[in-house]
């Protein structure tokens, strides 16, 4: 190992090298279920350093055909996109400066933590809303190579429909910008002799070649975070190529990110939470259509499994809360506790509106309410008093965000297990889909919560499992096997948001079929001919693989 350090520092790179026991624990796995012990962690401080590690790694790539570089931010990656057994980057310690923000747009690193660009943009009354649950600890690069989205989607779409630009390092490590190109400029990329060129060149014959057969297998949900996004790059009708968007959603298999610029949108400061308490889900064949034509900003849902691990585990909300924010939290749901007293609900809507004064927010929920008064379920209309419409909501939003550090940190006889975690199914299908989801997850055994984005029908079922048990273990793949099918026979997508990274990419033949898992694949040669970025991950994922990593210890 002191040679391949040497080797790198020989190259020019100045940044941190890692190859200590502790580096190697702690890199060995992110949020998945799986562990994978990296040979060396690298610290780059620059562009120019990630330049000059990739080049290293094409350099030697032949010789050493062990190499490989994964990129790492926070390490919250649920699909298993962030570890690998070579040389992991980590972006998260020198990465980390706001470039410049406006009310329109921002540019940052992909090291910086979400929670702290929103403070940015929000001091300019704007906002980028694709942030995921994990909007506390993910890292804008997260976002951009897991192609992310969240409670606000519904409304704004996916991370894909925000990023202007990239500054990215090519499989040749050399850093260029990549946004998109009308056919003149696509034309001059097209005509350069260099590996940009080839790129350009290869990818634009890939896609017209097949352009018919490539955009009908777009998935005919509205968020989606399998295979490679090839339908997106080149419209022929707006003669627009835009390689934004096969890189966005890659998983870092692809090339490095160095710098994102977004489009932002304002932010609207009053919102107020519609709840209702379903004690079954035969109404949500009409509820959900009558919600939807409201365009409420979200439409979010949480179970009963979820509401009651709340309930167990409400002592964490004091720790994580501080005791004046517990207090008002306890205090709020008193009179749910009165309704609860009737019967635990089987699902929880929460249905949220956004405006630019609190009259319009309060205008949107009364009328909504009103259209919803035949269905036999029980509603509250969320705050306009003193302390204004988020506080009195704020419960509701923190059992939905808090449930997998529930889950992870407070069962302690069990783990998290997100191996079904991101499934998304057309709303219209969801009265079916649903108890016959919750058949598998019975018929397994399995201890799961289940809370996700109504509107999209975007749902994450996180079971509870032993897995250091071979009889726990056993479950995966049949069960894994049972939901994929059952969501792709009705139309869906095994991943609306977490990517596919080591638990779904084995998966993608099943769901696009040979002919265009082939041209994923032929996409990440173009990309990366030497294969040196994040191996085993999407299109090259292999079950066996796969399954030999997943954790035995905890």
């Amino acid at each position: 190992m002191d040679e391949l350090k040497q080797k790198i520092r020989s190259s020019g790179f100045k940044g941190e090298l890692d190859d200590s026991p502790e580096a190697k624990e702690l890199y060995s796995h992110d949020a998945s279920l799986f562990e994978i012990r990296p040979e060396l962690v690298v610290f780059p401080t620059s562009a120019e350093d990630v330049e000059k590690l990739v080049k290293f790694v094409a350099d030697n790539k032949k010789a050493n055909p062990q190499l490989s570089l994964t990129a790492r931010s926070a390490g919250t990656d649920m699909s298993g996109g962030a570890i690998n057994d070579s040389i992991i980057v980590n972006f998260n310690k020198h990465f980390t400066k706001i470039e410049n923000v406006s009310a329109e747009s921002a540019t940052a690193q992909p090291g910086v933590f979400y929670r702290d660009f929103e403070k940015a943009t929000l001091q300019h009354k704007a906002l980028m809303p694709t942030y995921p649950a994990s909007r506390d600890l993910c890292t804008i690069g997260g976002m951009v190579n897991n192609n992310a989205g969240g409670e606000k989607s519904l409304e704004f779409g996916k991370t894909e429909d925000f990023v202007e630009k990239l500054s990215f390092v090519f499989a040749d490590g050399v850093r260029r910008t990549i946004q998109p190109l009308n056919k003149s400029q696509l034309d001059e990329k097209i005509a350069k002799k260099d590996f940009e060129g080839q790129v350009y060149r290869e990818l634009f014959d890939l896609i017209e070649k097949n352009y018919d057969e490539i955009k009908a297998a777009k998935p005919k949900v509205s968020k989606n975070s399998t295979g490679y996004n090839l339908w997106d790059v080149w419209d022929r009708e707006t003669g627009i190529f835009d390689l934004t968007k096969l890189v966005v959603g890659a998983q870092g298999t692809l090339g490095f990110t160095t710098d994102v610029s977004f489009k932002l949108v304002p932010n609207r400061p009053h919102s107020g939470l519609l709840v209702l308490f379903l004690r079954d889900i035969d109404d949500l064949g009409e509820i959900i259509p009558k919600v939807l034509e409201y365009k409420p900003a979200t439409f979010e849902s949480f179970d009963d499994a979820t509401l009651l691990l709340s309930i167990k585990f409400m002592p964490f909300f004091l720790k994580m809360l501080g005791t004046k924010a517990f207090l008002k939290l306890l205090f709020g749901l008193i009179p749910d506790g009165l309704q609860l007293m009737r019967g635990i609900p089987k699902l929880i809507l929460m249905v949220e509106f956004n405006g630019n004064t609190e009259d319009e927010v309060r205008e949107q929920i009364k009328k909504l309410h009103r259209d919803l008064k035949q269905h036999r379920a029980r509603y509250e209309i969320n705050g306009f008093e003193e302390d204004a419409t988020e506080g009195r909501s704020e419960k509701f939003w923190i059992m939905r965000r808090q449930s997998f550090n529930l889950l992870r940190s407070k069962v302690k006889d069990k783990h998290t297990a997100p191996f079904i975690d991101d499934l998304v199914v057309p709303p219209p299908r969801l009265t079916e889909f649903l108890p016959k989801l919750r058949k598998i997850i019975d018929k397994y055994h399995l201890f799961a919560t289940i809370a996700g984005h109504m509107g999209d029908g975007n749902f994450h079922i996180i079971p509870l499992m032993k897995l250091e048990e071979r009889d726990e273990r056993a479950k995966l793949l049949p069960a894994m096997k049972e939901v994929n099918d059952l969501v792709l026979k009705y139309g869906g997508s095994l991943s609306g948001e977490h990517n596919d990274g080591l638990i779904r990419g084995p998966w993608l033949e099943k769901m696009y079929g040979k002919k265009i898992l082939g041209l994923f694949q032929k996409t990440k040669e173009i990309m990366d001919p030497e294969a040196i970025f994040n191996p085993h991950k999407k299109a090259n994922a292999d079950w066996d693989y796969s399954f030999s990593h997943v954790r035995d210890h905890f």
